[in-house]
Parts: structure tokens; sequence; C-alpha cells
């Protein structure tokens, strides 16, 4: 990072273009051919592989690699896409190293995986760069679905229903589609437009009509949709942020960490993107992992992450925890936001430290702050929904919910883990069941 003078408060500009650029540029620069066939020779090819039972979407990862050993990178992909049509962000963005990687037996014995999600990159990315589709839509079926999100849960569902035939109308709140994939991820892990540039390929499969701009409630009811379509799918993630529940959290300065990732998301110059001087992000997950290190890349002089409890009970993975503080965030744990201090704006930021059970050990810890990030946990909002099931709608194994002819996936539903890779076999697996329940 450069040498700057950094003036107090919130401002843009803080750096210089050629050090956003490299601040934003691609986290993991891609295998070239001959290190995808060198990563590819690792793999042992293992009979009932671990990898595979790793993979939420059960991806056949031993054969797609020896494709790209085999010099057939395209059928490679089509191994992947078969199974999760989303596989190029899912190589972007998944945490492999605790999913198929850490299962791989290379990593086992050796403690160096065989490069899984840079393999499944190469294989998707050379296909996608064709500008080819490899599936084609079933006759159809006359029948019509409607999708509600338009999300990895919603738009892996669409695709699905869409190859087997059925009519599909996509809704999303937003201007764009993508949900998580377009606004809620770190620049520099999806950069050069990749997200938009995948919903365009995976819309090539045809029978899908996406409307944004509408979201449930008042010009777009869960009621009328059963009524004008055979079978319902929502994936609408969860649009409510949680509350600090401290004192003077209403300060100016104190913002919601996914609004600010999708601002920078969405700014044509990541430059543009003000950020504090000091700066201190609450919470421990992948978003405040994202909002912590985009703060440091954009200038931000004093970082600081604060979580309730142990590392090891943060969902940001360890890579994730590691490239933060790599960056010069700094992490705190077992400490509870008390109070935000300020005159109208957030000037400091005051904490209790906290025991394993969570109660207040009596020492408290103030940290100056001109930005405060809550990436406290999201909640889901929505007028006449099925039933819920701590706070999500409850689905059963098939994505089923209390409403017939209505199913749901990913975030908005209970029993996910909250990852990309996890919502699209949500909605691919509820798009199987829909098929099957329309066809019957």
């Amino acid at each position: 990072m450069v040498d700057k003078v950094f003036e107090p408060g919130v401002q843009a500009g803080r750096l210089d273009p050629e050090t956003y650029e490299a601040h934003f540029a691609d986290l993991h620069g891609p295998l070239d051919g001959h290190e995808a066939l060198v990563a590819a020779d690792r793999c042992y090819f293992c009979h009932d592989a671990p990898c595979i039972t790793a993979c939420p979407t059960e991806i056949d990862i031993p054969l797609f690699i020896r494709q790209i050993a085999t010099g057939t990178p395209d059928a490679a992909a089509k191994t992947i896409l078969t199974q999760n049509i989303m596989g190029g962000m899912c190589a972007r963005v998944c945490p492999t190293e605790q999913l198929c990687e850490e299962a791989c037996v290379r990593e086992a014995a050796e403690g160096k995986p065989v490069l899984i999600g840079q393999l499944q990159r190469y294989a998707t990315d050379h296909l996608q760069a064709q500008g080819v589709h490899p599936f084609t839509r079933a006759a159809s079926t006359g029948k019509r679905v409607a999708v509600v999100g338009a999300g990895p849960a919603g738009l892996s569902a669409a695709h699905r229903l869409a190859m087997l035939g059925h009519d599909v109308v996509v809704y999303d709140a937003r201007p764009k589609a993508g949900g998580l994939n377009e606004y809620g991820i770190a620049t520099y892990k999806t950069p050069d437009g990749f997200a938009q540039g995948e919903v365009d390929w995976l819309l090539k499969i045809g029978g899908i009509t996406v409307e944004t701009g509408r979201a449930l409630g008042a010009d777009l009811s869960l009621e009328a949709l059963r009524a004008e379509f055979d079978a319902v799918f929502l994936g609408m993630g969860l649009s409510g942020v949680n509350a600090l529940g401290a004192e003077g959290e209403e300060k100016d300065g104190v913002l919601d960490a996914v609004d600010f990732i999708a601002d920078l998301r969405q700014a044509s110059d990541v430059a543009d993107v003000p950020v504090g001087r000091d700066v201190v992000v609450i919470g421990g997950g992948m978003t405040a992992v994202d909002a912590a290190v985009q703060s440091r890349l954009l200038g931000a002089l004093n970082v600081t992450l604060v979580y309730r409890r142990g590392r090891d009970r943060m969902n940001a993975s360890r890579f994730e925890q590691d490239l933060a503080a790599s960056k010069g965030v700094r992490i705190v744990t077992h400490a509870s936001p008390k109070a935000v201090h300020g005159n109208g704006s957030v000037r400091e930021i005051e904490f209790d430290y906290v025991g394993d059970d969570m109660k207040p050990t009596g020492q408290t810890l103030r940290l100056a702050a001109d930005q405060v990030f809550k990436a406290i946990g999201q909640t889901l909002e929505g007028d006449g929904l099925p039933a819920l099931e701590r706070g999500k709608i409850a689905v059963d194994a098939h994505g089923r919910t209390s409403l017939k002819d209505v199913w749901a996936g990913g975030d908005c539903a209970s029993g996910g883990d909250d990852l990309t890779v996890t919502a699209v076999a949500e909605g691919r697996d509820a798009a199987m069941d829909i098929h099957g329940a329309l066809t019957a």
C-alpha cells in the first residue's frame, strides 16, 4: 500500500489509480494450460473419492480432473456443470480448503491437496470463453414455474427447470440478476464482470424470463404467483440486517456491511467508494472478512474485525481469516459491542470482553472509528410466506414448504449453511422435485 497522508473522516480516493488496480485484481490468477496439466497429474483418481462427498453439489471431481489431464477441458466443464451450473463462480468463491480440498487424499498425506478449485475454474472458463452452452432444452411440458430470487439458488433452479422443458419466470428485487454473486462477494474475488457474464451464459439455455425490480410485496404476492403458475420456488435470500443491540448504533457512520460490499461491486470505479480512516467491522463470517479486507484495500489506515467468540467459532474459513491478517486487518475476539460514541457521527465504539459463556468479564475495549460495518447476520423479510423455522422458511429434504406447490432453497430456507455452492445444490434438487411433481 502506498504512503499517503490520511485525513480524518470518511472519504473517497485515498490511493492512486495504480494501487487500486493492484488491490482489486484477481485474488487467484487462472492456471494456464501447462499449469493445469501439472496440477491434474497430482490427482490419484481415487475410487469412492472423499472429495466428491465433501462437495455439496457432488461433482465427480476425479472424472473432471482426468478429463483435463487427457486434454478435454470442455468435457471436464460439462461434468462439473451437470452437477453445478454455477461451477465457474463456485470455483472462485467456494471455501474449497474446508470442503473438497480438505478431504483430498493428498492433503491428508502431504498437507498439499490437489488444486481442485483452480482446476474447476480452468475447465469452466475454457468452455464459457467459447460462448457455447453445453445443454439443450427438453420438449416443452407446457408447465410454468415462478422463481422468486435471481441468486445462486434461484438461477440454479431456473436453469434445471428450463432444461427439463418448463417455462420459467424469475423475479428479483435488484436491478440485476445474480443475487449474492453479483452484490455480496468481494470485488477482488470476481473481477471483470464475471458474475453477470455467468448469468448471461446460464440464460442461454432458453425458456427463462427475468424480471428485475420485482420483490414479494404489494405488486408481487405469493398468493398471486401460486394462482398463476404451476409451481413456485422461493430463493430470495435474506434482505434484513440484524441490529447490534448497542447503545448509539443509530449514529451516522454505522452501516450494513452488505450494502458497503454491494456499493463497491456496482461502482464503475472503486476509487469513488468512500472509506473511513479508522474502520471497525463487527462479525465473524465471510461478509465481515470481505468488508474488512476491502476497507484496507480502499485505503483505510486502521481496520479492526471484532467477533464475540473465538477464531475457531468464526464462520469465515481459516484461509479467509489469514487473508484478512495478511492485508493488515486486526482481528479481536471475545468482544461484544456495548455502545457507539460520538456527537451525531461515530467516533468510538466500545466493547465488552466476554467469556465463552458470552457473559461480560468486566473488562472493556474502546476503538476509534469513523466507520462501523455490521456483519452480524441477516434476516428474512416478506409477507404471506410459508411456515418458518428459526427465522427461515421450513423445508423438507426436497425443498418442499408447508404450502402446496411451493418450494424454497438457499439462504432463505432452513438447513443451509449460507454458501453459494450449497444454494446451487438446493436449487437444483428442488427443481428436480418440482419436475417430478409436475410430470407425475
